[in-house]
Order: structure tokens, then C-alpha cells, then sequence
């Protein structure tokens, strides 16, 4: 029942900005010429990078061609916050255009968090760990499983599933993947290594130009080279912990594997109530 009634809220979600599109002058959303002065991003926006030689293109195409769709914001004590839109909006102002054509949509700040995670998601425009952080922070909206957020952005839950460890990475291998010089492939096969693992791969990637078939040998490599850990698994095998992924991935917990030590991360109480209740189950 749970899934079912928040599958049509996210749906219903999905759908509001198109219909505002398809009814551009309808008596609920008004459609305005507003000086982009008067604009103001949206603080919500998941997507921190923006392609500059992308923006120049469609600045020319709107200079050429005139704003082909609408951004979509809502009015503001000072003006107007962009809910949809933004790489129409940083372009319109490339162009030295004064105004631009916006759809003043009735919306919310929980919304606006919303609309700005599914447009981008939509339109395929994030990066890896932009995109990481906008599954996260929809499953945490929601409050859904793996699965529900796969059936209602009609993504592959192994694909959601794997997206999402990438959040597990160091901050200075997910900056290498934001700064491209990493792929999200050869990220993907970082997962699981410790920070200073981490930082040896991604250098030999780097000055070694290195493809994602030869960092998971070199991983393999590396592992099978430890004399210690070979001793201490006469005594102490290396386990096997994929199920119990699988388990807690669906709890949405924050942990990190280390050898054959779990750590598990709670932000409140709740989630640890949450936690009891699922293993309990």
C-alpha cells in the first residue's frame, strides 16, 4: 500500500511541470515576460557543473532561433525563483538577453527540491555523484526502497543500487570523477578499496592512462599480493558479505566495508528504530 500511494504522488510529481508546458496559459500558471534580473536560481538545483562550450551553443541557438520552451519559476518576496530550466536561464543571460518567457507555476520549496531532481534526471544531465546524490536524496523525500524509486523514474534497480555506492568513494576520488579525470566505470570498481587504496588507483589511472579493465586486474593484483592478509586468512577467511549488501542497500543504510568489518552510520534514532525493526522482520 505504501509503495502504491507514494508511486502516484511521485507520478502525479513527474508530470506537473509537462502539463504546465502543455497548458501554457491556463488559469493556474501564468505565463510571463520577466527580466532575468528579477530571477534567482534555484537553491535546490542537484547539478553544481555546467558544460561552458554546451551554454555557448544554446546561447547562439536561443539568440538565432528565439527561447524554443519556457524556464518554469515561482514568485518570491523579491522577484522569482527558478524551479526548472537552468541551463535555459545561465544561456538567456549569455545572450545578453533583458527578459525571458517563464511559466510562474504555484509550487512549494518541497517541490522545488523535487522538480529540480527529476529535471535533471530526466534529462540525463548529471553527473555520476550529481546523480548519486539526486537518487539519495529522493529515497530519503520519499522514504522508498531501492526498488519503488526504480519502478517510478523507470530505472534499473541495479543501476540505482550501483549509482548510489558511489557515495561510498573518498571525497578525493568522487573530486577525480567530478573533474573527469576518472569515468564512472573505473569508479565503480573503486568502491570497496580504503582511501589511500583508493589514491594509488586513482593516480595510476591518471598518469597511466588506464582503461577499466586493467584497474580491476590491477585490484585483483594487488589483492592477491598481500602476504598478511594471506596468513591471517589461514585463520580468518575473507567473507563473503554480497547478500548482506544487497539487504542493507535496501534499508538504505550508510555503511562501508573493510575487509571483513561492517560499519554501519545512523543519523538519528529513528533510523536505528527503523534498522531493529527491519531485521527483525
Amino acid at each position: 500500500m505504501k509503495s502504491q500511494k507514494l508511486g502516484r504522488g511521485l507520478d502525479a510529481l513527474l508530470g506537473e511541470i509537462d502539463e504546465a508546458y502543455d497548458n501554457e496559459g491556463s488559469h493556474k500558471d501564468t505565463i510571463l515576460e520577466i527580466s532575468l534580473k528579477e530571477i534567482r536560481p534555484n537553491p535546490f538545483q542537484p547539478r553544481k557543473s555546467f558544460d561552458e562550450e554546451a551554454l555557448w551553443e544554446l546561447a547562439n541557438s536561443i539568440k538565432n532561433d528565439g527561447l524554443l520552451q519556457p524556464i518554469v519559476v515561482k514568485e518570491d518576496i523579491d522577484g522569482y525563483v527558478l524551479i526548472a530550466g537552468e541551463r535555459r536561464f545561465r544561456a538567456s543571460k549569455l545572450a545578453k538577453l533583458k527578459e525571458i518567457k517563464a511559466i510562474v507555476l504555484h509550487s512549494d520549496d518541497n517541490k522545488m527540491r523535487q522538480f529540480a531532481l527529476i529535471e535533471n534526471i530526466q534529462r540525463e544531465e548529471l553527473n555520476a555523484i550529481e546523480l548519486a546524490q539526486a537518487y539519495h536524496e529522493l529515497i530519503k523525500i520519499h522514504d522508498i526502497t531501492h526498488e519503488e524509486l526504480s519502478t517510478m523514474i523507470h530505472k534499473s534497480r541495479t543501476h540505482i543500487t550501483n549509482t548510489l555506492r558511489l557515495l561510498q568513494l573518498s571525497q578525493k576520488t568522487q573530486k577525480a570523477l567530478l573533474e573527469k579525470k576518472i569515468s564512472a566505470g573505473h569508479a565503480k570498481v573503486l568502491v570497496g578499496l580504503d582511501e589511500k587504496e583508493q589514491q594509488i588507483m586513482v593516480h595510476s589511472i591518471v598518469g597511466q592512462k588506464l582503461s577499466v579493465r586493467e584497474v580491476e586486474a590491477m585490484i585483483k593484483g594487488m589483492k592477491q599480493s598481500k602476504p598478511v592478509e594471506k596468513k591471517e586468512n589461514t585463520t580468518s577467511p575473507s567473507l563473503d558479505f554480497s547478500s548482506l549488501q544487497e539487504r542493507f542497500d535496501s534499508f538504505n543504510l550508510h555503511y562501508k566495508i573493510v575487509k571483513n568489518k561492517i560499519t554501519i552510520e545512523f543519523s538519528n534514532e529513528e533510523e536505528i528504530q527503523s534498522f531493529l525493526s527491519n531485521i527483525r522482520e
